[in-house]
């Protein structure tokens, strides 16, 4: 007896030994001889070898609290051992950065997995139109590793310096060290409002140099910050 078609070979693991790798565009593979990483809780799909997890939540108590506090943040397992690790976040498309003694500014709902060398915290974003909406919180990842975003859909890398720049709230997953930003509200004015709007009251504008990823889908966090009209303590609150 023998099973035909090309299934196990078009689909085989692939041989990459890179610490991350894409073994397609939606499933992470992890070598786990390279040292301990953090995965977003619930995100292990298969490994391989003797590999371990442990629940950390939100990373601690003091992240614990500003997680409850602010809506923002993303429960974590910490993952050790020896093998290869297959993580995935209902089938997102999984972007992956180097960090080089760098840091980014993540949406926390978009963190799927990044090397333990990184430090992650959830911060204030200082913005100055940001006060108006109750605070808008992200996750900061510093330092040097690997570092594995989620996006629904593929996203768009835009240069900051190139032009003044705007993003729907929920829509941008990520900027880099040297971005600044701020909230605008836009516009119409109030019987813009009254008279039901565009849909784009709130946008994030970003200045300085580097990048902001910007993902196709107005969906960006189900609970946090960045997520006008939502539960938590973000956009949505000026109007609630």
């Amino acid at each position: 007896m023998a099973i035909h078609g090309t299934l196990f070979h078009d689909f085989r693991e692939n041989v990459s030994q890179d610490p991350f790798s894409l073994q397609n565009k939606k499933l992470l593979k992890i070598q786990m001889g390279y040292g301990p990483v953090w995965a977003k809780t619930g995100s292990m799909v298969a490994y391989q070898g003797d590999i371990r997890f442990e629940n950390k939540g939100a990373g601690g108590l003091g992240k614990m609290f500003k997680s409850a506090v602010t809506g923002e943040g993303v429960n974590m397992m910490q993952c050790t051992g020896q093998g290869e690790l297959f993580v995935a976040d209902d089938a997102a498309d999984v972007q992956i950065i180097y960090l080089e003694n760098d840091l980014i500014s993540v949406n926390g709902n978009n963190v799927l997995a990044f090397s333990a060398s990184i430090e992650w915290d959830i911060h204030r974003i200082q913005a100055r139109g940001a006060a108006m909406t109750g605070g808008l919180y992200n996750v900061s990842l510093r330092g040097t590793g690997y570092v594995a975003i989620a996006t629904k859909g593929e996203p768009v890398a835009l240069d900051v310096a190139s032009a003044p720049t705007f993003g729907d709230a929920q829509a941008v997953v990520l900027w880099t060290g040297g971005v600044t930003m701020d909230v605008r509200v836009d516009t119409g004015g109030i019987r813009s409002m009254v008279r039901g709007g565009t849909g784009e009251t709130f946008q994030m504008a970003f200045g300085g140099q580097g990048y902001v990823l910007v993902q196709p889908s107005e969906s960006v966090n189900a609970s946090g910050n960045q997520q006008a009209g939502k539960s938590g303590s973000g956009l949505g609150e000026l109007f609630s």
